[in-house]
């Protein structure tokens, strides 16, 4: 799995890099949920939709990155995989947990890009 995520891009806009086996993905703008909490900001994307089945979403763990004098600054991560179960008729219909999750250990750098 590779994340690469812009806070400032060519275009203005927020951008996130998404590719796995499965899938090749970039997404902008709104399609990019942020939230800052305590333990840094969750950034979260929609990576698949099966109606009457599931969806999927990717959250990444962002620490805060003080970059100082330094170009780059490497750190550990965490990003979480969220399998949401859906059905036509609703939760209700659903067995069990509706969702399952499947956290993933990363290592990112942070960096100043001059565009």
């Amino acid at each position: 799995m590779q994340i690469t995520y812009l806070v400032s891009s060519r275009t203005g806009q927020l951008q996130l890099d998404y590719q796995d086996t499965e899938r090749n993905l970039t997404f902008t703008g709104e399609e990019i949920r942020a939230l800052d909490t305590e333990i840094g900001t969750l950034i979260t994307v929609t990576l698949e939709r099966v109606p009457d089945l599931r969806s999927i979403y990717l959250t990444l763990l962002l620490p805060t990155v003080n970059l100082g004098e330094w170009k780059e600054i490497s750190f550990a991560t965490q990003a979480i995989l969220t399998t949401e179960h859906t059905t036509i008729g609703g939760p209700q219909l659903v067995k069990g947990a509706l969702q399952s999750y499947r956290a993933l250990p990363l290592r990112g750098t942070a960096r100043s890009v001059e565009f």
